[in-house]
């Protein structure tokens, strides 16, 4: 689809500008740890099934550690094997096997090879409550580590939950129940009352509020009415709608949605790519220093004992087990995610929740991002013969072919139907505006500086606001000024992101100065650039990033099809969902449903709490560990403490992990 730039009036001096921005308002656990839970892959957690394993193992353990003298003085220590091994066996057979497995792969040095070791040796040294104690607390570790990323997908859970079963099409008069998939672009489908609306499309009958709160996060309905476009996804409340279907299921908001939240993990952070590298050099070193304390003090120090030396080596596996760090830095970027897609703010990968942290300047479009993006005509100025109807309807005429928010303002404001016979030779003019042949003259509409390009005398270039000028055969017509409004919100948004500490706000915009100037300075905006062509917007943005310093970052929020270039250059690129362009949500690394710019400081905040979470559980871990790690060395610690420096350390690490949920 064609796309056009207008451009408005300024001073004669710089008369050379666009009207405006263009819009088309179309719109692993990475770090795996193999165990067997049963709801991988995205599967619901079953708490029963978790839970009654647990039961069965408490129930071996609990009077084997009640009863373990007894026990260990029966024949051969029986009795305690056979309550201890079948426990042992019924909690750490997922570890067993997923350290099998590794081995035979050739991935041997990972936290389910320490627990093995640890244990196994534990059982050969006769510690067997220690033993089965490594592996119950580490599965219980592992249930509320379930939980957690449960309560984190719930939330991006609930958009998938939104993809719509069934479509009502109307065949011969009778309505079918159809899969959307099966839907083409021009058929028309039937919403009742209470049914989610199946693929984006306009009303042509009916009107209805809809619920946008599984797309936006906004609780608030919103309503619909005759040639409006709703989005699939959507539920309809009330009316029955009859709905023209303007794309198929594939290329419907909601499909894109999935596809970005099911994707999103896949773009790591840094930090988690760094804890995987880390481990991979850790786990050797543990266990080879492990092996040294087993085997060289009773070599070198008089009265040594080999069990007691192999007791403290098992301690010290145990105590290193890097579950804590593996478990809790992705589950921190995973709560993250979901607590951004609980609030309309689609992160794409955890990767951009870190690059947020060092944003120090924010660089937004205009129209439609600051501003409501929805123009209506206030104002039409008629010359050289022409009276108001007329102009209107020139205008209209001229404007009919394009799909811009500034044309369609006009075809809205003209309402009369138009003969697209009248209409010939239609050509958009980058930059400048449009030519087409009307009844055979030849009329343009567009900014000043067309006029200026054409040379067609006019006598004011200093005109306010979003101006379309016109000339039919070189002869100055009128102009007809369109009216935006600011979003609620914008305002708040640039407070907010400046009592946050972002050093620089700046819009980039086609607008002429005249508007850029007044809309910058009711906002509190720092600095702005107007008269931009879509192309020279990146230019804007590669200044920006050039002087945005060593360590900060530039994000910025856009739109229009026009935006694209610019979300794709930025360091982090935001699009506005709810009606922004396809081009631009499907380039842009954060999607906000809402539409709402007080959004952004918002991601950054949840950025911000992200990293702050993660690295304490890193310092929180690692110092620990390392308490830990000398006391097991010395003796000082048993394996009751090694479990607190391994499945503790974990536990408090994934509870602090899903602060980041609310």
């Amino acid at each position: 689809m064609k796309q056009k730039v207008h451009s408005e009036s300024s001073g004669c001096s710089n008369c050379e500008h666009d009207h405006h921005e263009n819009h088309n308002h179309a719109h692993n656990h990475d770090e795996n740890h193999n165990h067997d839970h049963n709801h991988d892959g995205g599967g619901e957690l079953n708490l029963k099934n978790e839970i009654l394993p647990l039961v069965a193992i408490l129930s071996l353990y609990a009077p084997g550690v009640i009863f373990e003298n007894q026990l260990h003085n029966t024949f051969y220590s029986i009795g305690e094997y056979l309550l201890f091994i079948p426990a042992y066996l019924l909690s750490g057979w997922s570890v067993l096997k997923t350290a099998g497995r590794n081995i035979l792969k050739g991935r041997v040095f990972d936290e389910t090879f320490l627990m093995t070791v640890a244990t196994l040796g534990a059982i050969a040294i006769h510690k067997l409550p220690e033993a089965v104690g490594v592996m119950l607390f580490y599965k219980i570790g592992e249930l509320f580590q379930d939980i957690a990323v449960s309560r984190s997908r719930s939330s991006i859970k609930a958009l998938l939950e939104v993809r719509p079963d069934y479509a009502n099409i109307q065949i011969e008069g009778e309505l079918k129940k159809v899969p959307p998939e099966t839907v083409n672009v021009g058929d028309i489908i039937v919403v009742k009352p209470g049914e989610k609306i199946p693929l984006d499309g306009e009303i042509i009958d009916g009107n209805s509020q809809v619920d946008t709160s599984a797309l936006t996060g906004e609780s608030v309905p919103r309503t619909v009415r005759l040639g409006e476009t709703v989005l699939a996804g959507t539920i309809n409340k009330m009316g029955v709608l009859s709905i023209r279907v303007t794309k198929l299921f594939d290329d419907s908001s909601i499909a894109k949605i999935l596809d970005l939240v099911q994707n999103a993990k896949s773009k790591k952070a840094e930090t988690e790519k760094f804890i995987t590298k880390f481990a991979r050099y850790y786990t050797p070193i543990v266990v080879f220093t492990s092996l040294a304390v087993a085997i060289l003090p009773p070599l070198f120090l008089t009265g040594a004992s080999s069990s007691e030396w192999v007791y403290r080596a098992l301690i010290l596996l145990v105590i290193s087990c890097p579950c804590g760090l593996v478990i809790s830095i992705p589950l921190g970027y995973f709560g993250g995610v979901g607590g951004a897609a609980k609030r309309g703010i689609l992160v794409k990968g955890s990767t951009f929740l870190d690059t947020l942290n060092e944003v120090n300047t924010v660089v937004f479009d205009k129209t439609g991002t600051l501003t409501q993006g929805v123009f209506k005509v206030v104002k039409i100025v008629p010359q050289n013969g022409y009276n108001e109807p007329e102009l209107l309807q020139l205008a209209a005429k001229v404007e009919s072919h394009s799909n811009h928010p500034i044309a369609q303002s006009i075809l809205k404001a003209y309402g009369g139907k138009i003969d697209d016979s009248e209409v010939r030779d239609y050509e958009e003019i980058a930059g400048y505006g449009i030519r087409a042949k009307i009844e055979n003259r030849v009329a343009i509409a567009g900014s000043d500086r067309l006029l200026h390009r054409e040379n067609i005398a006019h006598d004011n270039c200093q005109l306010e606001g979003t101006v379309v000028h016109l000339a039919v055969d070189n002869i100055y017509a009128g102009y007809i000024v369109i009216a935006d409004e600011l979003k609620e919100d914008a305002r708040q948004a640039i407070q907010t992101l400046k009592r946050m500490g972002i050093e620089r706000t700046v819009m980039l915009t086609g607008d002429n100065q005249a508007i850029a100037s007044q809309i910058a300075q009711q906002l509190g905006i720092d600095a702005y650039e107007a008269e931009l062509l879509p192309e020279e917007k990146v230019n804007a943005i590669e200044k920006l990033l050039s002087t945005a310093g060593k360590h900060g970052k530039v994000a910025f929020v856009g739109d229009g099809i026009n935006d694209a270039p610019v979300i794709a250059r930025a360091d982090v690129g935001m699009a506005m969902g709810g009606l922004g362009s396809d081009a631009a949500i499907e380039t842009a690394d954060i999607v906000i449903m809402t539409d709402a710019p007080s959004k952004v400081a918002e991601a950054i905040q949840i950025g911000r709490k992200t990293r702050t979470i993660v690295w304490q559980n890193i310092i929180f871990a690692l110092a620990i560990k390392g308490v830990f790690i000398g006391l097991g060395i010395f003796g000082i610690a048993t394996m009751w403490e090694a479990v607190f420096a391994d499945v503790g350390v974990a536990l408090l690490a994934i509870f602090n992990a899903t602060r980041v949920m609310k």
